[in-house]
């Protein structure tokens, strides 16, 4: 038998760890209150591997929401629900979402977007997206802003342009200090 017989045989040695069973992945928890739930990350190569696409499966149970309404500078999203309803607002809008529904949430537009359960049954969805370690989000219901190259999150304050500087910029008083 050649190697290429054993690629064409889908051979699982071949393919280390590019599956992921969801009965096999590790259920992670977060829950404040009405907020959060539990997570199985789908796939840990991609990130382990350079890759920037993820998906994650979400349970939500009733009275609660994946995260705070938010949205991206930087990282399209998608949901696409598997059992149970939920209720996407998107917006100044609300919809009631199903089994096939598939929602989309484009970076960029400041439109922000979250996810909840108020109904009896769980809600199970698809996340799709990527991660950018570049990424900056929105949080318009508390005013915050998350800026992930710094893991930071926390409030803006407008102002103007050159409030708190020095009057004098530092490089030029340290190169004149060094030139004496």
């Amino acid at each position: 038998m050649s190697p290429e017989d054993d690629m064409n045989d889908n051979n699982p040695s071949l393919l280390p760890d590019v599956v992921t069973s969801t009965a096999e992945a590790a259920s992670e928890t977060l829950e404040e209150g009405h907020w959060g739930g539990s997570w199985k990350v789908l796939t840990p190569a991609m990130r382990r591997r350079g890759g920037s696409l993820g998906v994650v499966e979400m349970r939500l149970e009733k009275g609660h929401a994946s995260c705070p309404f938010h949205w991206h500078t930087r990282e399209d999203e998608v949901f696409y629900v598997l059992s149970g309803r939920g209720v996407l607002r998107y917006g100044e809008e609300l919809r009631e979402l199903g089994p096939g529904d598939c929602v989309a949430c484009p970076a960029g537009t400041q439109v922000a977007h979250q996810l909840a359960n108020p109904f009896d049954e769980t809600l199970v969805y698809l996340a799709i997206g990527p991660h950018d370690p570049h990424e900056v989000c929105g949080y318009p219901d508390s005013g915050k802003v998350f800026v992930r190259a710094t893991r930071t999150i926390g409030r803006l304050e407008g102002g103007d342009y050159m409030a708190g500087e020095p009057e004098e910029p530092p490089a030029l008083s340290l190169w004149r200090a060094r030139a004496k």
